[in-house]
């Protein structure tokens, strides 16, 4: 759907708001009542000379009338249509609901969006109670704790006629089970905290690093200066980076990302995509740098400009060669887990099998939500080949999303889950474990 699709519905929407007749805006614009007809009923297109004096008959603003959200609100209501059992008669309809009613298509597409979210949010909370090893370390030291100042009151209560120094002896136990627990609650309390600014080394250094960046939209603009010497002033104070090891993590990152801010100037790059479009080859031949740091620069782009320059919305994942994701940016509609392994079918694991091969592969995100996305990947070592060591390899895949006429035609996608734990594919030949979403699919 072209962004102008739903210009002519739009159009009979304004007009009717105003108790214009059709033929009367066909005399104000200057064309025929005919012609006008035909534009309203999205059959012809609008020049941009016919649509700013369109803009002014109606009092309205040309923006109004061609909305980049149209597509974003369409979507969101078919989505919404999909949640229900019922078949929908009029879905095909929902262009023209979109155009006639853009308030209400707009509430409907944004709750839609803040469902996907809470979804998303209890996905990872299921996933972390599962995978995270000091969440379930502490909440079985907590649960012990109660268990044991619980068996110690009711021998305490049922157990008659007790020796004193039998009784100080249990009262102790509760006294010293009860400060474990506090102190167990307490730490939980503190590692569960993201806007805790003490030194608490209970996050994981990654996670901080990562919380971070979010913060700041991937994207610091220091970098662009490639003043290396003022790396370790942008991580001191930051509240997100708690601990020694999270600030050490968060200068790795830094050093790297100057290094493609260097090797990628921000105004000669930008302008390459738009010459070339979202073409990381090409990019990457243009600039003479290897593919991974071409799908670095394009997930740390500032998101302004991006916009700005035709850019969509993208993701990045980077994994060791133990398959352990170090370095995650979220984009919408594409789960990534916070622990343990992510679906095996993800080109970037793909790419481990066949070093130095790129691969382009359009994805489906399971369920019937799912999205459309276009993954690239490769793997390779930024590292110089030693004789002392075997090569250190990162795998490196960059989420590009797809949507309205950009999906690709007669491409069949592949579908990926985020983990098998919330992945509602019930055949999928990669399965590790079962999903705790199947009766929700």
């Amino acid at each position: 759907m072209s962004k102008s699709s739903l210009t002519g519905t739009r159009i009979r929407a304004r007009r009717n708001l105003r108790g214009l007749r059709q033929s009367d805006l066909a005399q104000m614009v200057g064309v025929s009542p005919s012609y006008m007809n035909l534009i309203e009923h999205n059959r012809r297109k609008v020049s941009p000379s016919l649509l700013h004096a369109v803009a002014q008959a109606l009092g309205v603003s040309e923006d109004s009338l061609v909305q980049d959200n149209d597509i974003r609100f369409v979507e969101g209501a078919r989505a919404a249509a999909l949640r229900t059992d019922t078949d929908i008669v009029d879905l095909e309809r929902v262009d023209e609901f979109t155009g006639r009613f853009p308030g209400w298509a707009k509430v409907l597409a944004e709750t839609q969006a803040r469902v996907e979210t809470l979804e998303r949010v209890v996905e990872q909370l299921s996933d972390r109670m599962t995978h995270d090893p000091y969440l379930g370390a502490a909440l079985h030291e907590i649960i012990s704790a109660v268990t044991s100042v619980q068996s110690t009151a009711a021998i305490l209560n049922d157990g008659g006629e007790i020796a004193p120094e039998w009784q100080a002896r249990f009262h102790g136990n509760i006294l010293n089970d009860s400060r474990r627990l506090a102190e167990g609650a307490v730490a939980l309390v503190n590692y569960l905290d993201a806007a805790d600014d003490t030194e608490s080394g209970l996050a994981a250094p990654q996670e901080e690093v990562e919380a971070w960046l979010a913060r700041l939209g991937f994207h610091l603009p220091a970098l662009e200066d490639g003043n290396q010497a003022a790396l370790p002033d942008l991580v001191d104070g930051q509240v997100e980076l708690s601990s020694d090891a999270s600030r050490s993590l968060a200068l790795q990152w830094l050093t790297r990302l100057q290094d493609d801010a260097r090797a990628l100037p921000l105004d000669a790059f930008l302008a390459a995509v738009s010459e070339l479009g979202m073409s990381p080859d090409l990019l990457a031949a243009r600039f003479a740098v290897p593919l991974q740091q071409v799908f670095r620069r394009l997930a740390m782009l500032p998101i302004e400009q991006a916009r700005a320059h035709g850019i969509p919305a993208t993701g990045l994942a980077v994994c060791d060669g133990s398959g352990t994701l170090i370095l995650r940016r979220a984009i919408d509609g594409f789960p990534m887990p916070r622990f343990g392994g992510a679906c095996p079918l993800w080109p970037l694991y793909q790419a481990q099998h066949s070093p130095g091969r790129a691969f382009r592969v359009h994805v489906l995100t399971d369920g019937r939500l799912g999205r459309h996305f276009v993954a690239y990947a490769i793997c390779a070592s930024d590292a110089p080949p030693s004789f002392e060591y075997p090569p250190v390899m990162q795998s490196t895949m960059l989420i590009v999303a797809q949507t309205g006429p950009s999906v690709p035609a007669g491409d069949q996608p592949l579908v990926v889950g985020g983990t098998c734990r919330t992945c509602a594919q019930t055949d999928c030949p990669a399965r590790r474990e079962p999903s705790i979403l199947v009766a929700f699919a």
